[in-house]
């Protein structure tokens, strides 16, 4: 493989993501490509990912739903202007700021590629359950999470299409499939907390608060271990050496504050109530790394793309949860030089 390209009989070619799996905050998929096909002991691997994955992070989502009321999604979109202004920053604001970061920093044009693909990949159940644990926005953050699977049917393939173009001079065609990410969302987010909301609206009330001090703990606990299961025990990518690659941990590590930082901004220059601000900065920080570094290696066929999302992923949930832990604590630390036509926090609490 040469450093600075993707293999050649990749370029011009029309990359289709035949079957995805989307487990909204870890993304598997199925390699239906002559190459994936040969790869029969990996194919056994992944039929237990393909049963883990997506049966914890349903467990998880239907945890979430638990602690909601359908009132709080009529909310979302009786008063829509939280949603729209969350989803244009993800898919515009968030993309447009990579794009600027890849183009400035001194880094291996495979990096830049890297970054744009990391800023295309949406939130997913990281950014869902860090809400909330912080209390904010959750009916917010999960419809957030639904609407932005599936435009990134189209923004994936237009953003990564653009980078490979403008850094590295390829012509690349990307696509996904419409009807396994309906599927997919379906099953793993939206039935999923369908369920725990009816549960909570019309179960044994006393069950129900029972059940609701434990999974505080139990809810982010599921996820981490889903998280490691991911990272350390299936075939997504490389190892990530942190000290090797500080030259790009650090950019990453700024990128993730920049993001959520403008997220923040934005949202408070629309006069959103706080839960909203932070609400929005957190589907900001988090990106959903596997399906970035599955589209990385598999389809691009390039692992230095990867190591961007390797990295970003192995700090962005706990580096997320703090600097949202702070917007919400310390609000003012972040609205100290308002500009002229935004209002003070405390205007709009």
């Amino acid at each position: 493989m040469k450093r600075h390209g993707i293999p050649p009989k990749k370029i011009k070619e029309n990359l289709a993501i035949d079957n995805i799996r989307i487990e909204t905050g870890f993304y598997y998929f199925r390699n239906n490509s002559r190459e994936g096909r040969r790869e029969e002991n990996g194919d056994r691997s992944m039929e237990n990912t393909n049963f883990i994955i997506p049966l914890a992070i349903a467990l998880i989502m239907y945890g979430i739903g638990l602690n909601l009321k359908f009132k709080n999604f009529e909310r979302v979109f009786i008063y829509p202007k939280a949603i729209l202004l969350g989803l244009m920053s993800q898919v515009i604001l968030l993309p447009i700021i990579a794009f600027l970061m890849a183009w400035l920093l001194p880094i291996d044009p495979l990096y830049k590629v890297g970054i744009v693909l990391i800023a295309s990949a949406p939130g997913g159940t990281a950014s869902n359950l860090v809400t909330a644990m912080l209390k904010g926005r959750v009916a917010l953050s999960v419809s957030m999470t639904s609407f932005n699977s599936f435009i990134i049917l189209l923004s994936i393939p237009f953003y990564v299409s653009t980078a490979l173009y403008l850094f590295l001079g390829k012509e690349t065609e990307i696509s996904l499939s419409f009807q396994n990410t309906v599927q997919e969302i379906l099953l793993t987010v939206v039935i999923p907390v369908i369920l725990g909301v009816l549960t909570n609206e019309y179960g044994p009330q006393k069950i129900i608060r029972i059940m609701k001090k434990p999974l505080r703990i139990i809810l982010p606990a599921l996820l981490l271990i889903v998280f490691a299961y991911a990272l350390f025990f299936d075939d997504i990518g490389q190892p990530a050496e942190f000290l090797g690659n500080i030259e790009l941990l650090i950019p990453l590590i700024l990128f993730n504050f920049i993001t959520m930082y403008m997220g923040y901004k934005v949202a408070q220059i629309a006069h959103l109530k706080a839960r909203d601000r932070y609400t929005i900065a957190v589907e900001m920080g988090l990106q959903n790394a596997a399906l970035a570094i599955f589209i990385a290696t598999q389809i691009l066929e390039n692992s230095e793309i990867s190591l961007v999302a390797i990295l970003y992923s192995s700090f962005t949930f706990f580096s997320t949860w703090g600097i949202a832990w702070l917007m919400k604590h310390y609000p003012a630390a972040f609205e100290k030089r308002p500009w002229p036509f935004q209002k003070r926090s405390e205007e709009i609490q």
